[in-house]
This record gives C-alpha cells, sequence and structure tokens, in this order.
C-alpha cells in the first residue's frame, strides 16, 4: 500500500513503483490532523493508476491511501469476475482503515471521523458496498434471477463516497441502495463502454435514497480509464486499454481539473 500525506518537507523526484512523483519518502506529517481518503482502483488494476489525484489531494491536506486489491490487481488477477472478491474488496478497504488509524507513525495526523473512499470502476463497487450497500451476485447467464445476497458489513466511518465511472450493477434489488446516505460525487465518461452511464450512474441516480446527497457529472468525450493518471509515453499503446482515451480526449488536462473538483467536494462535506 502506498501512502500520501501533507508534509513540511520539500519533495524531490522519485520512483514510487513503476512512477515518478515529487514526494519526501518517510518525512515526518504537517503539524494538524487531515481526513482519511482511500482510493479503491478497479478490477485488474492498481492503485497508483490513481496517483496524481492522490497527490493533489495530499497536497491540499488529505492523507492518503492507495492499496492494492489481493488477488485483483495487475500482477495477480486471480480473483477476477468471482463472488470471493466481491466480498474481499470492501473489506480490504475496511481493513485499511483500520489499520491507519492505529498506526503510530500516523498518531494525530488522521482524522478520527470522516472518512471518504474514492472507487473507479469495481472500486466504486467496493465503496458503495462499505457504505451501506446491499449488493446481491449476478444470476447466471440466461436466468432473470438466481443471484445471491453478498454479505458485507458496512462501515460507518465512511462518510462520503466518490465514485468514478463506478460498476454498480450487483445494486439492482429492491432497496439494495436504500442505506446509502453519505454525500456522492459520481462522475461518469461520456464513452464509457465498460460501465455505460446509461446503465450504471443511471441506476444510482434513480434509487440512491436522497437526490440531495448526490452530485453528478458526465465527462464529456471521456472514455473509462480516462479517469486513471496519464501513463508515460512509452506504455501508451492499443494493446494496454487503460492508457487510451477516445479521440481528442485530454487526459492530463482532465486530471488537472479532476483534482480541484474532487477537492471542493471533500472538503463541502466533510469540513
Amino acid at each position: 500500500m502506498v501512502m500520501l500525506y501533507p508534509t513540511a518537507t520539500a519533495g524531490r523526484p522519485t520512483m514510487v513503483g513503476l512512477y515518478e512523483l515529487p514526494v519526501a519518502p518517510m518525512a515526518a506529517a504537517a503539524a494538524g490532523a487531515f481526513p482519511l481518503v482511500v482510493i479503491s482502483h478497479g478490477t485488474g488494476g492498481s492503485g497508483l493508476t490513481h496517483r496524481l489525484l492522490a497527490h493533489y489531494l495530499a497536497r491540499h491536506g488529505c492523507v492518503v491511501a492507495l492499496p492494492e486489491h489481493p488477488h485483483n490487481h495487475r500482477a495477480d488477477n486471480s480473483w477476477a469476475n468471482t463472488p470471493q472478491n466481491l466480498l474481499a474488496r470492501p473489506r480490504h478497504l475496511r481493513l485499511v482503515i483500520d489499520f491507519l488509524l492505529a498506526a503510530g507513525w500516523l498518531e494525530g495526523a488522521v482524522k478520527t471521523k470522516g472518512v471518504a473512499l474514492i472507487g473507479h470502476s469495481l472500486g466504486g463497487y467496493s465503496a458503495l458496498a462499505l457504505a451501506g450497500g446491499r449488493a446481491q451476485s449476478l444470476p447466471p447467464a440466461g436466468m432473470a434471477d438466481g443471484g445471491q445476497p453478498l454479505p458485507v458489513i458496512s462501515d460507518a466511518r465512511v462518510r462520503a463516497l466518490v465514485l468514478l465511472a463506478p460498476a454498480v450493477s450487483w445494486f439492482q434489488a429492491e432497496g439494495a441502495l436504500q442505506n446509502v446516505t453519505v454525500p456522492i460525487l459520481l462522475l461518469a465518461a461520456e464513452h464509457d463502454v465498460q460501465t455505460p452511464p446509461a446503465f450504471h450512474a443511471a441506476l444510482l441516480r434513480r434509487h440512491l435514497p436522497n437526490p440531495a446527497n448526490l452530485t453528478y457529472r458526465l465527462v464529456a468525450n471521456a472514455g473509462h480509464f480516462s479517469f486513471l493518471s496519464p501513463f508515460p509515453a512509452a506504455r501508451i499503446s492499443p494493446a494496454l486499454p487503460p492508457s487510451q482515451d477516445p479521440p481528442g480526449f485530454d487526459r492530463a488536462q482532465f486530471q488537472a481539473e479532476l483534482g480541484p473538483e474532487v477537492l471542493a467536494f471533500l472538503r463541502r462535506v466533510l469540513g
């Protein structure tokens, strides 16, 4: 797990995994207590694909955790499309929160109330499930029913959600979202073919219990992976779908807008 947090120490270009970030490794946290933000990556992904958003939030007063979901990340995706993955992912987020609120080296730097979750794609499912969504497995192909409840224990410490092109097919049952009462920023991509907003974003907009708690924006010309930090030029290729955007979409420019938008929402709802 990668952690980014506010510090008074100047950063320097540092390799963090496969990517370079201006950070101060193991520097003391800045004075004060900061909200905790946990980012849940999509299936087969990596927390570091959201590094620019995390870095922006950390520079502006958040402690940000970038966990890698076991058995559902880029190096080991053996649990993809399995019920155990849907059960485990929200638990991973709970364990991250438990660990960071108890971490001695962060003592005093993390606010004990008001955790925010950011989830992209299947990370959006994970965040919703931990925030009170009652998920159900999808029925076998060709059948109208047959899905089974996925017993996930919700966490009242979660006080805000940011959902980026979320996958929400598991919340179609009547009342599945009635216990999700925290403020939500929902950003969908106009040209998303993995989680089309006409189904996924529309389901949330119809069934969340309090429309006043939902802030929604459809990002023009964006694709499903446009919410990820840009890849190094040498890795941008049609052979790597997460590096691709619809023609004419400027991912770097969008990332420069995404950080301030998410930060403004978190400041508004968490205080």
